[in-house]
This record gives C-alpha cells, structure tokens and sequence, in this order.
C-alpha cells in the first residue's frame, strides 16, 4: 500500500474501523446463510449487498427459474427488517402499493374523517416481483417512495422507514405480457444486474437440494439499526480525487453529444447516462473497498460495479441493434478505452 492509501484509511476513525470489521463478518455470514439455499451465484449476491450497504435499490433481470424470487426473499430473511412481497400483474393500481384514502367514522361523535391505509410500500425491504408485468401507470408509483422515501396521498407525505430498499426483479423484455420500464423508473435504481443460468456443477447440485426433503432455517445477522451505521460509514470512505476523475470521465464518455466521447459511442449510443450513474459508481465501489478489506476506493472497485451502473443508463441505438452489439460489450471497450489513472 503506498503512503497516501495509508493516509487516506487512517481518515476512518477506529470506532469506525470495527463498524466496518462487522460489516465484512455480516457479509460473510450472510454470504454462507444464501448459500445454503442459493448454489453460486456469488457475484449476484456481493451487488445485491453493494447495494444495500450503499443505501441503494437493485433490478434482477433473468429468465424465469433462476430464483431471483428466492434469493431476495432469503436476503430478506436474514435481515432484522420488515419485508413485503408485491406480485407486479397487468392488473396491479398505484394504489394497491402506495395505499389509499378511506373515510372512518367516529362511533363516538358520528364524524366522518379520511383517513390513510398504509399499502405494502410500508416496509424496510420491498421485493418488486416481475416489475415490469404490470403497466407503467403502477411502476411509476415507486418513483417517489425510491427517490424521495415518502408516499404522498391526499395532499399529505407519509415518510417511509428507513433503511428502505427495492430489490425488483424483471423478465427480458422480448418475453410475452411485459411493459419496458420507462427510463425514468430505470435509472431510480442504482444496479442492473443479471443473473446467468448456472454452469453444469453448479445446476447439478440445485437438482440434488430442490428434490429431496429440505428444512432450512436463515439465521438473522444485521438488524436495523446496524445497516443504517453502515450506510453512514460508506459515505464517509475517503476516495481520491483522481478516483472520481476516472468515474466521471467514464460516465461522460458514454454520451454521444460530449467531445469526451470515443467513435464507438457515437456510433452505437443514442444517449448516455447522467450525474447519477457518477454518484452510483462511486458509492458502489465505497461499499465494495469496504467488502474487500479495503478503507479506500481504487479504480478496480469502480470498474468492479461499471456493468451494473451503466448497463440500463446506456440507450444502444438501431447501429448497435443490427450490429448485435450489447450494452455490456460497450462497456467493456470503454473500459479498454479510458485510461486508468496512477495514484497520486
């Protein structure tokens, strides 16, 4: 370690530095409490606690059978936080996630007044299941708890408990019975991340577990209280300037109107990500350098989280569609594109 990556960990004071030894044993522990009912998947569920720790909401996009579904549910699971299952279906109303307005009657005095039923959006962790089978009118019913973490009805904010996640999962597209989330939706969530069929070993072992009789009981390990001190640690993780530099210079050459951006991007890209894919990157590898025994930010842990950041930030135009060209190779050429910085 050089002499300013020294200097920039002992920034963290060392009552700091054991919240973030219990982050690392929470991850640990948690990682081994999935694993005994998810097989693998491992880098799936170090994004989905990225996210987490970085007090951000997460997208799963898969085919159906991959257990998205049971690995949100068993991360829930090992969390001392209340959790809320919302089935997305075409029939789905705002209402029948944000709550509503119903008037009560006094027996007392015979008055009349509205008052607010809390709907499922009341809860630490939301697990947003099939997202986008429901019509956009009711996705946008998020936007507001995700951004904000209120709800307003009737002219009055209901502010939500925190920490509040969303951790949604989604079907491709191209399937039967689904809506595109509109960009806006898309971009409230910090990562993108897919989840890939499972190799031969890997399904072999999901097919000895799932057939026979299972008892699994999750074990709690982190309760309220002790993930919002982590979410304050995180931001407090010193980065260098020059680590931010390389975020930004990143997300500014993904757009195609920028003098920043590379041939390619203005070839295959109709638009780049905004502000917010920076702040993402750089929170996401905060969380990361922490997860990795790290009390600082190096441009590994931003190239680490590039994929889900941009993924869904980058609009890929009819070029890059004829071309078959992904939005994850476009990431992969920026980042063979853009220099990586040596530390100050």
């Amino acid at each position: 370690m050089s002499s300013s990556e020294q200097e920039r960990e002992k920034s963290l004071e060392s009552s700091e530095l054991e919240i973030v030894e219990r982050l690392q044993k929470g991850y640990r522990t948690i990682s081994e409490e999935l694993s005994k009912v998810i097989v693998g998947q491992k880098e799936v569920i170090e994004q989905l606690l990225i996210g987490i720790f970085a007090k951000g909401h997460c997208l799963l996009i898969g085919v159906p059978g991959l257990a998205k579904t049971l690995m949100i549910s068993s991360l829930a699971s090992t969390l001392s936080l209340s959790f809320n299952r919302i089935q997305f279906t075409p029939d789905l109303m705002p209402s029948d996630i944000t709550g509503t307005e119903v008037i009560q009657e006094d027996k007392a005095t015979g008055t009349r007044k509205f008052e607010f039923l809390r709907g499922p959006i009341f809860a630490n962790v939301i697990l947003a299941d099939e997202i986008n089978r429901t019509p956009p009118k009711t996705q946008a019913a998020l936007l507001e708890a995700m951004q904000e973490y209120q709800v307003t009805a009737g002219g009055k904010k209901h502010p939500l408990e925190l920490p509040f996640f969303v951790l949604a999962t989604q079907n491709p597209v191209e399937q039967e019975g689904t809506y595109p989330l509109p960009e806006a939706q898309l971009d409230r969530f910090m990562f993108n991340i897919l989840v890939d069929y499972p190799s031969f070993d890997d399904e072999f072992e999901i097919m000895k577990r799932t057939t026979t009789v299972q008892d699994i009981q999750l074990s709690k390990v982190l309760g309220r209280e002790e993930i919002l001190e982590l979410q304050n640690i995180v931001r407090k993780v010193p980065i260098a300037d020059y680590v931010i530099e390389y975020a930004m210079k990143l997300v500014r050459a993904t757009r195609p109107t920028q003098k920043e951006a590379p041939e390619f991007i203005r070839q295959w890209l109709s638009w780049g990500a905004g502000p917010r894919a920076s702040q993402y990157l750089i929170l996401g590898g905060k969380a990361r350098a922490l997860l990795h025994n790290r009390a600082y930010v190096s441009t590994e842990d931003i190239q680490a989280v590039s994929k889900a950041v941009l993924r869904h930030r980058i609009i890929t135009n009819f070029n890059a569609e004829a071309e078959g060209i992904t939005p994850d190779k476009i990431i992969d050429k920026l980042l063979e594109t853009i220099a990586v910085p040596e530390a100050v």
